[in-house]
């Protein structure tokens, strides 16, 4: 992974953008040394064709990318939305990471957490190794450093 070669992530969305969906990007910014490119796009709602044509668009999101994000919090809010962003993963052989509900409050839905890959906290150490051994098999194998005074 490079800057010429960024990790292509899709975040789960409702073709609006939550807090959750920003705070995946806020988190992914503040590692040094990570590129990705979004490849979901929010703001593409279909002016025509109704239902059917929010779903081609969804898969065509999903096509494009190498990892599926998957907001917990979605699922929970939009549940029919978020199974078949899964649903169009699966069929595309892209492989998803959940995120839990932030705040540490809430646990990510069993229904959920037996769908992905990986089910990650709100870290950007966590996120980001997960979307490197999803997207393109690197194991970064890093330990916690605690210095003692």
């Amino acid at each position: 992974m490079s800057e010429k070669n960024p990790i292509r992530v899709f975040v789960t969305h409702r073709f609006a953008e939550s807090d959750d969906y920003l705070r995946v990007f806020e988190f992914l910014e503040s590692v040094d040394n990570f590129f990705y490119l979004n490849c979901s796009l929010p703001d593409n709602v279909p002016a025509t064709g109704g239902l059917e044509a929010i779903k081609e668009e969804l898969i065509s999101q999903i096509k494009q990318c190498e990892v599926v994000v998957v907001l917990a919090s979605l699922y929970v809010e939009k549940p029919d939305l978020v199974r078949f962003q899964l649903d169009a993963a699966e069929a595309n052989r892209k492989p998803t990471v959940a995120i839990r509900p932030f705040g540490g409050i809430a646990a990510t839905p069993k229904e959920l957490a037996a769908r992905v890959k990986e089910n990650v906290e709100w870290n950007e150490r966590a996120i980001v190794d997960a979307l490197k051994k999803l997207a393109r098999n690197e194991d970064t194998s890093r330990w916690e450093v605690i210095d003692f005074p």
